[in-house]
């Protein structure tokens, strides 16, 4: 999570150098924009994937993107309880390129293991939070729907 203070010497350097937002991440990949969502509320799943399938769709299929579960939200992902939707949806931007996280730390709680959640997920573990403010220094754009 970008705090303010870390926010604000960043959002300056982007505008001293024309670029803000998702085009500061764009302009780091010559043109391709980067963008890590991050996904924690259970209650928000199929709004994530769906933004996520908007801004592949908004983007002509130009797009780097990373998925960052942790939380409540990884539940959802497990291979023996998903519902087809999402089942359908994930494997669908997994197929597309969309990089599937999901936080150790989260896994270590929920007594799970990668393997138990629906294909294309890594395991991070050092933690989603850590993951999500390393891809934010590589110039990946935060969302959290």
């Amino acid at each position: 999570m970008t705090t303010r203070r870390s926010f604000l010497p960043r959002m300056l350097a982007a505008l001293a150098a024309g670029t803000t937002g998702a085009g500061a991440a764009r302009a780091a990949t010559g043109g391709v924009p980067k963008v890590a969502y991050h996904l924690s509320d259970a209650e928000r799943v199929n709004f994530a994937i769906g933004n996520i399938e908007n801004h592949i769709a908004g983007e002509g299929g130009r797009v780097e993107i990373v998925l960052v579960v942790n939380g409540p939200a990884l539940l959802l992902f497990r291979a023996a309880s998903a519902t087809p939707d999402v089942k359908r949806r994930l494997s669908a931007l997994a197929t597309s390129g969309v990089g599937l996280a999901a936080c150790g730390n989260t896994l270590k709680a929920q007594k799970l293991e990668v393997g138990d959640l629906l294909p294309g997920f890594v395991r991070v573990d050092e933690g989603g939070v850590v993951k999500l403010a390393r891809l934010q220094a590589e110039g990946y754009a935060y969302i959290r729907p």
